[in-house]
């Protein structure tokens, strides 16, 4: 069973033409390009998007990429992409689940892992920078507060 993720955003996109191939098909690498859209719009919304990444001291490489491809997105599709925030305090896990915005029918599901580097001497670190947890942290506290 997967991990639920603590936050989440969903996008919308339709699977353009220059994505597939001459059965309509989209081809399979394009799906890491849908993953990397969801992962900015969840990013964006801790407040913690790869320019504030730069400008805090740290470059964040994906060392881990797992996808599982259950049914294809077509031409003319309209996904909608989940990225779900499931580890931040080590490392960044990020799980996805790409479905037919209209059916709701899953067509795939992934996972990334990355990785604080250090960008002054490229030093991979252990746990993520307190400035990134710091964020994640005010972004949770964010949610659970009463609107009222």
């Amino acid at each position: 069973m997967r991990t639920k993720g603590m936050l989440a955003v969903e996008i919308d996109l339709v699977v353009p033409f220059f994505d597939v191939d001459s059965l309509e098909v989209v081809w399979h690498g394009h799906y890491v390009k849908y993953l990397e859209v969801a992962r900015c719009a969840l990013l964006e919304d801790i407040g913690h998007d790869y320019v504030r990444m730069r400008h805090t001291g740290y470059a964040w490489p994906i060392i881990d990429l797992q996808v599982r491809y259950a049914r294809a997105a077509r031409f003319g599709q309209r996904l909608r992409v989940r990225a779900e925030l499931v580890e931040w305090e080590n490392r960044l896990k990020i799980h996805y689940t790409l479905s037919d915005a209209d059916s709701g029918e899953r067509l795939t599901r992934a996972s990334t892992i990355q990785v604080a580097v250090r960008l002054t001497d490229g030093e991979m670190q252990l746990v993520s920078p307190q400035v990134f947890v710091d964020d994640v942290m005010q972004r949770l506290a964010r949610s659970t507060e009463d609107p009222a």
